[in-house]
C-alpha cells in the first residue's frame, strides 16, 4: 500500500501524530533512529498536566535573574559555550513573557491543554494502557508559609478562570496524605485534574503498538535524509527509501537542525533536564513538585524519579548533572532516598520556542511538509491533541482547535 504520510520522530508527539492519522484511515510510516519513546518522552515527570493552562513564562523578577546568572539554585544551569546562541533566544522569550503579550499566549495555550485528558483518554483506552495511569492529580508542596500563601492566590485565580480542580492542604493534611515525608511542609496545592503515569516511555510504546495494530509502519531511519521527491517526500531507512505525499517533522529538540537545512530559521532553543530513580524506602503516593527547590519527586515503576530544572547547553554536549546533585540533596530533606537505580543519570532535551507555543501546521516554503514540535515542558501532555490537530489539518477536516496561533508562518 502506498504511504500517505511520513512522520519523523517517535516521541510522544510524533507517535501520537502517526496514530491519529492511522485512526483516520491513512497509511503512515513512523521513522526514528531508535524505538518509540526513548528520548525526551521517556524522561519527564510522567504527568498529563491538565492544570498547566499557562506556559512557563520567563521570570520577571530581578532576584530570579541573578539567581540564575550566578547558578545559586537548582532550577537553572548553563554552559558558557552555549550562551552566544541561546541568549538572543532567551531575550525574545523574556520579551514575549511581558504581561500583555503573555496573556494572549496563555489564552491560545489553554485551548490546547483543555483537550489533553480527553485525547489521551481515547488513546489510553484503545491501547490498553489504563494500568499505567493514575487519575488522582499531583501536588505542589511548599516549605514556607510565605511561599504557600503567595502561590494560593495565583492558583485560586487559575482555578476560577479555567474551571480547574484544586484542593488546599495544610501541613497536617499533607502529612496525612504522604506519610513517607519525614519533614513537615507548610502545605500543598493538590491539582485534582492531572493524571500521572508510572512509566512514560511505556505509554508511548503502547500508543506505538496501537499504531502498528492499525496497519502503521515503524521504520528505523535518519530524519536528516529527508528530501523533496516528485509530488512528495522521501527518507532513507534501514530497509530502503520510503516515499509519501506528506512528511511531518516531529523531532522535538532535533527539529531545528533539520528545518534549518530546508531553509527555515525558527527561533527555537533547548532546555536540558536530568532524572534518576531510587528504589526502596516509603516514598510518595503522588508526584510532588517541591516549589521552592525546583524539583519533582514522582513515583514510577522503576522507583522514585527525581527530575531537575532547566540546563542550557548545546544538544549533544557532555552531561553536567550539578542540578541533579542539588535536587538529590533537597529531596533527601523530604523523603528517604536509597542508592540510585541507574549508575549514570538520564539526560534529555526539551524543545522550546521563544513565544512558548508549539509550532504546528504547514511549512511555509514546501508543499506537503508539516511541522509539529516546540512543545517545551508539555510534549507528553499535548501529544494526542497536537497529533489530532495536525491530522485534521493534513486531511483538510475541521480542526478541534483553531490552528492559526501555532502556525509556523508566525515566525
Amino acid at each position: 500500500m502506498p504511504t500517505d504520510v511520513l512522520v519523523l520522530g517517535a516521541g510522544m508527539v510524533g507517535t501520537c501524530t502517526a496514530l491519529q492519522l492511522a485512526r483516520r484511515g491513512h497509511s503512515v510510516a513512523l521513522v526514528d533512529r531508535q524505538a518509540p519513546g526513548r528520548e525526551t518522552s521517556y524522561g519527564n515527570a510522567g504527568i498529563i498536566q491538565r492544570e498547566a493552562v499557562e506556559p512557563y513564562a520567563f521570570p520577571r523578577e530581578w532576584s530570579a535573574f541573578f539567581n540564575a546568572a550566578f547558578k545559586r539554585g537548582p532550577d537553572v544551569n548553563y554552559h558558557l559555550d552555549a550562551l552566544p546562541a541561546v541568549v538572543p533566544r532567551l531575550y525574545r522569550y523574556w520579551h514575549e513573557s511581558a504581561p500583555g503579550r503573555y496573556a494572549a499566549i496563555a489564552l491560545d495555550y489553554s485551548r490546547l491543554i483543555e483537550h489533553c485528558l480527553t485525547e489521551h483518554d481515547a488513546l489510553i483506552f484503545e491501547s490498553g494502557a489504563g494500568d499505567l495511569v493514575r487519575k488522582e492529580g499531583f501536588r505542589v508542596g511548599f516549605r514556607t508559609e510565605a511561599a504557600m500563601d503567595a502561590a494560593v492566590e495565583s492558583a485560586t485565580d487559575l482555578q476560577r478562570r479555567y474551571g480547574l480542580g484544586l484542593a488546599l492542604l495544610d501541613g497536617d493534611a499533607m502529612a496525612d496524605a504522604e506519610p513517607g515525608l519525614h519533614a513537615r511542609l507548610a502545605g500543598a496545592l493538590h491539582w485534582l485534574d492531572p493524571w500521572s503515569v508510572s512509566d512514560p516511555g511505556a505509554l508511548v510504546d503502547r500508543y506505538a503498538q496501537r499504531f502498528i495494530d492499525l496497519g502503521g509502519q515503524v521504520a528505523q531511519g535518519d530524519a536528516a535524509s529527508l528530501r523533496p521527491e516528485a509530488g512528495g517526500w522521501q527518507v532513507q531507512t534501514a530497509d530502503g527509501p520510503l516515499q509519501a505525499r506528506h512528511a511531518v517533522i516531529a523531532l522535538g529538540p532535533w527539529a531545528a537542525e533539520l528545518t534549518s537545512t530546508l531553509g527555515y530559521r525558527l527561533p527555537l532553543f533547548v532546555k536540558r533536564g536530568y532524572h534518576r530513580h531510587y528504589r526502596g524506602g516509603p516514598g510518595l503516593n503522588l508526584p510532588l513538585l517541591d516549589a521552592e527547590r525546583a524539583l519533582v519527586i514522582a513515583p514510577m515503576a522503576a522507583g522514585m524519579r527525581i527530575t531537575t530544572g532547566a540546563e542550557f547547553a548545546r544538544v549533544g554536549a557532555p552531561a553536567t548533572p550539578v542540578q541533579l546533585g542539588k535536587a538529590e540533596t533537597a529531596a533527601r530533606e523530604l523523603i528517604e532516598l536509597p542508592e540510585p537505580v541507574e549508575a549514570v543519570p538520564w539526560l534529555g532535551n526539551r524543545p522550546c520556542t521563544v513565544d512558548m507555543k508549539p509550532v504546528m501546521g504547514p511549512a511555509p516554503k514546501h508543499a506537503g511538509l508539516w511541522f509539529n514540535f516546540g512543545h517545551s515542558h508539555q510534549g507528553f501532555t499535548l501529544g494526542p491533541v497536537s497529533g489530532r490537530l495536525l491530522a485534521e489539518m493534513i486531511e483538510g477536516s475541521r480542526p478541534l482547535v483553531d490552528p492559526a496561533p501555532f502556525a509556523p508562518a508566525r515566525f
